[in-house]
């Protein structure tokens, strides 16, 4: 398996993207699938993709993996920084049965 060295660019080298529209509803980005569980970066651009894709007065269920525990520990800092300003707020909603964790972004 090729590894991409871009980790921080924002292609996607072979992987597939969270979403590839905009949603016009409230959804769930699966971002539990394993892809995630070695690239916690890629975990953190893609949550924030499907913030960009949601439109406004919906929410988006950001479904984290387990292997990066808890969101808070590094996902929040990453939002903060993207959407600071903007009128975007998430709240924890809870861990899933399979281990990883649901934060839910609201997007105003």
């Amino acid at each position: 398996m090729a590894t991409d060295s871009h980790d921080h660019d924002h292609g996607h080298g072979e992987t597939e993207p969270v979403t590839d529209r905009t949603h016009d509803n409230s959804w769930s980005a699966n971002l539990e699938k394993p892809q995630y569980a070695d690239d916690r970066s890629l975990l953190k651009r893609h949550a924030i993709e499907a913030i960009e894709h949601t439109t406004s007065g919906h929410h988006v269920n950001l479904v984290t993996h387990e292997a990066h525990g808890h969101p808070e520990t590094y996902l929040y800092d990453a939002l903060s920084k993207r959407f600071g300003e903007e009128d975007v707020r998430w709240e924890y909603v809870e861990q899933c049965g399979c281990g990883g964790h649901v934060v839910r972004a609201h997007i105003e």
